[in-house]
């Protein structure tokens, strides 16, 4: 079992939460014009052994928004915080 520690609602089963994607990956200028940076922000993606921001949200309970780290060799969560509160 994952556990996570929401900073709302306290230490929780990974079960309640949905994964977001890669929180590292920075989007694109809507005034970019470029193909390729479009074509990488959405098809390309890297999958790092180690330690790794990732986006989820607390669908099971207060549905907010969160910035995890996570060392994706053992999955031991690293630090939590609100997905609003850094980037």
């Amino acid at each position: 079992m994952l556990a996570i520690t929401c900073p709302n609602c306290g230490e929780r089963n990974s079960n309640e939460f949905r994964y977001g994607g890669d929180a590292s990956i920075v989007r694109p200028s809507h005034e970019d014009p470029s193909e390729e940076a479009w074509f990488r922000y959405v098809y390309i993606r890297d999958n790092p052994k180690g330690p790794h921001r990732e986006y989820w949200q607390h669908v099971g309970g207060c549905r907010g928004w969160l910035i995890i780290e996570r060392n994706t060799s053992n999955h031991v969560v690293l630090g939590v915080r609100r997905a609003g509160e850094c980037r």
